[in-house]
């Protein structure tokens, strides 16, 4: 039985990992290197704080780049359909029906997803709700605190 779990991302959400994963490995964990060098020099390592703060860096380096490397290994790239309907990779226009204010999101996979730079997960209540639908239509949702929401897909892109 093949418990192995995917991560779904979109080409850029793919292709930001990678960058991230270089500047760990290129930058931060070089830099982390002579800082723990440097705090060694010190000398008595017991009540050096550097030398605790450097070593504490190094474990979220490693574990980050580990991280990243099990995404990448497992990655499964998500493409827009080629319909009008919602679906991930797809750029949407929202008006929600309470405030009549008006958002655009990308909708993303839910290692991409950061709703406050407009990136909203396919698997949020609000992505499950409109995924599927086109433009024009309106759909209800509930939200993550249990109030129910109306929007107009007012564009897919």
């Amino acid at each position: 039985m093949n418990n192995k779990q995917v991560f779904e991302l979109t080409i850029e959400g793919k292709k930001a990992l990678e960058a991230e994963l270089d500047h760990l490995e290129t930058v931060d964990k070089p830099q982390n290197i002579i800082a723990i060098q440097d705090a060694r020099a010190q000398g008595d390592l017991s009540e050096n704080a550097d030398y605790t703060a450097a070593r504490e860096e190094q474990g979220r380096i490693a574990q980050r780049i580990d991280e990243i490397k099990n995404i990448l290994k497992n990655v499964k790239i998500i493409e827009a359909d080629r319909t009008k309907n919602v679906s991930t990779g797809k750029t949407v226009t929202l008006v929600y029906e309470s405030t009549g204010k008006e958002f655009t999101y990308s909708v993303v996979g839910t290692i991409e997803a950061d709703p406050f730079n407009g990136k909203i997960s396919n698997d949020s209540p609000l992505g499950r709700a409109i995924v599927g639908h086109k433009k024009g239509e309106k759909v209800t949702f509930v939200t993550g605190s249990n109030a129910e929401q109306t929007v107009l897909i007012k564009d897919v892109k």
